[in-house]
């Protein structure tokens, strides 16, 4: 995903185009890891000082619905990036010092699968986390 993808797809489901939106977006695009929502205030509040978390936490939640950003959780509070349409079906190893990602293009699903004969799976989410080359 990238800035101008990530615009047009908000307009074309229907979503009105603010100033904050594009903004957050623009953080986001310049960043190849996941970012804490109190980090995206902490930026959103440079240029608009005014801004509530709230209105923060919004809109990310509305972004990650329409699948423009991915979430997760990590140390106890939400991160978020950018979604990956680069790669089809994957799962990212997350490094717990910087945030950074790389692409993970095994699914343990394939394995877990079988286990799970009978039962309806309706989505699943697997991460690795550990430190990246540069903060080893």
């Amino acid at each position: 995903m990238n800035l101008e993808k990530a615009i047009r797809t908000m307009k074309e489901r229907g979503y009105k185009h603010t100033k904050q939106r594009e903004r957050i977006l623009e953080i986001f695009s310049k960043q190849d890891q996941y970012i804490a929502a109190k980090d995206i205030l902490k930026e959103l509040q440079k240029d608009f000082p005014s801004v509530s978390f709230d209105t923060v936490y919004r809109n990310l939640y509305l972004l990650a619905d329409e699948s423009i950003l991915e979430a997760t959780e990590l140390e106890g509070e939400k991160h978020f990036r950018f979604h990956c349409d680069a790669h089809g079906h994957h799962h990212h190893f997350i490094c717990t010092d910087c945030g950074k990602t790389k692409a993970v293009d095994f699914c343990p699903m394939e394995t877990i699968e079988s286990s799970l004969s009978g039962y309806d799976v309706a989505s699943h989410k697997f991460e690795v986390y550990g430190r990246c080359p540069q903060c080893q």
